[in-house]
């Protein structure tokens, strides 16, 4: 079994209390896990999420509510797609 970084498994786990429907932001996450500022860190740590879609990372939105990124397949057109049908784009 692979062994993850404490800081992603941190990321992963502040994502995965992302209720369904609902977006947060990679600085909330970051607040979250008491690093502050380290927003593009967390985006990293998503980027290499081994257990989509049991830690929704496409739940996660840039602080200006873009989308961002997504390593999933079909990259951010998927990411809308499920933030479509979780309603959580308004």
């Amino acid at each position: 079994m692979k062994a993850y970084p404490a800081f992603a498994q941190a990321v992963w786990r502040a994502c995965s209390e992302i209720p369904k429907g609902e977006v947060r932001t990679y600085g909330w996450i970051a607040q979250r896990i008491g690093r502050p500022g380290a927003a593009r860190a967390v985006g990293r740590a998503l980027g290499a999420n081994p257990f989509a879609p049991l830690v929704p990372c496409h739940r996660v939105v840039r602080a200006d509510g873009g989308l961002g990124g997504y390593s999933g397949a079909g990259g951010i057109k998927t990411k809308r797609k499920l933030l479509e049908r979780e309603q959580a784009l308004r």
